[in-house]
């Protein structure tokens, strides 16, 4: 699967896009984000891990804390291409950017 398709993925669930959301504000220990979900431990690893595999977030380890940002190149050349989509500019391009 591309990157292109593992972001697309990622952003269509609704719990991935509120992580993104407050990820926004800036870098969130895991412990801090999965505070403000009702599930279990497992299943908000494996939504730090649909994310980080579509390279739409970062981490980090500060001793025992994992520490996530957003990865804002990618956020921002997705975002650009769903803009020129929206604007009809998408016929210049076959699909998302491309990873070099």
């Amino acid at each position: 699967m591309t990157t292109d398709n593992k972001a697309f993925k990622a952003l269509s669930d609704p719990t991935r896009r509120e992580i993104l959301g407050l990820l926004r504000h800036g870098e969130r220990t895991a412990g801090d984000l999965a505070e403000r979900f009702e599930m279990t431990k497992p299943s908000m690893s494996h939504h730090f891990a649909v994310l980080k595999n579509a390279d739409l977030i970062t981490s980090r380890r500060d001793g025992q804390q994992i520490w996530y940002g957003l990865n804002t190149t990618v956020v921002q050349d997705l975002m650009a291409w769903v803009m020129d989509l929206l604007r009809g500019d998408g016929k210049k391009r076959k699909g998302p950017p491309k990873e070099d």
